[in-house]
């Protein structure tokens, strides 16, 4: 993630694409993702709200987390099905679903080889999910798979702009990625996404856009500190470092969200959250 590289890691043994995604669930299950996303909930719902799901029946919400934006969809009728690498996080989504008394099918599985038939989906959501499975070009032909021709795609993934992209760059000194591994902020350049897709989908829309709604009641620090205990990949980040790294991250990190945020009356909000939407249609 430190650097902008369109590497490919299809001839990579598969020995290690299994240590990278072992290494990958290992991170997303650490902290508390569950309860960290709750910041970035009233977000998710404006976003899912702006695609044009009402002509979908079936729905496929992959990276789904905690089921951000699958509980939405499903309280609006929609068939939802999510599939997530991280099992603690699918855990959560099945107890919030079954709170809310929706009937949401949530599985443990990879974006890069989806356990459902071909055709089986209306459309395929993907709220910064997809976008961090190591082989892009096997989740494209993974998601032109599984949707019905004339079925739609809709994707929001962080640009390699964002402050996300920063904020990994920054973690990248202490836990550098595997040798050869694309970088997931790629799914945020239009021309990557194009040639990503082209065989599978038409009619490929982008749009760069800003997450809405990101706010903490928290300062520059405070948030370094809900990032550290609660986000998976700077948290390991912070336990790998020494306490000299440790020092050095905090202080890079409280100066990515204070360049990429504005502070009001107690109210931090972020404004480097540009995304790049994607809306395609099955071919």
């Amino acid at each position: 993630m430190n650097a902008i590289t369109n590497t490919a890691t299809a001839s990579q043994p598969q020995s290690d694409i299994e240590k990278i995604k072992a290494r990958q669930k290992a991170t997303w299950e650490d902290g508390d993702y569950a309860d960290f996303a709750t910041y970035m909930h009233a977000g998710a719902v404006d976003i899912l709200q702006n695609w044009d799901l009402e002509s979908a029946q079936s729905i496929l919400d992959v990276g789904c987390g905690s089921g951000q934006t699958a509980i939405p969809a499903a309280k609006k009728g929609l068939q939802v099905t999510g599939i997530d690498i991280a099992a603690n996080l699918i855990e959560h989504a099945r107890k919030a679903a079954a709170r809310a008394k929706l009937d949401v099918q949530f599985d443990v599985g990879d974006a890069e080889d989806l356990p459902y038939a071909d055709q089986r989906f209306d459309a395929a959501i993907s709220l910064i999910g997809a976008m961090f499975a190591p082989r892009p070009e096997q989740v494209a032909a993974e998601l032109a798979r599984v949707i019905k021709p004339g079925g739609q795609l809709f994707m929001a993934n962080w640009t390699p702009a964002s402050m996300p992209a920063q904020m990994f760059k920054c973690v990248s000194e202490i836990q550098p990625p595997p040798s050869g591994l694309v970088s997931p902020v790629l799914w945020g350049d239009e021309l990557t996404v194009q040639q990503r897709l082209a065989e599978g989908f038409t009619d490929i829309r982008l749009t760069r856009k800003i997450y809405p709604q990101w706010h903490y009641p928290l300062n520059e620090h405070e948030l370094v500190d809900l990032f550290r205990h609660k986000f998976g990949p700077v948290k390991r980040a912070f336990d790998a470092g020494t306490p000299a790294q440790q020092t050095a991250l905090r202080e890079k990190l409280v100066q990515v969200y204070r360049n990429n945020s504005e502070r009001k009356n107690g109210i931090l909000t972020i404004t480097g959250g540009e995304y790049l939407e994607v809306i395609a249609t099955r071919r």
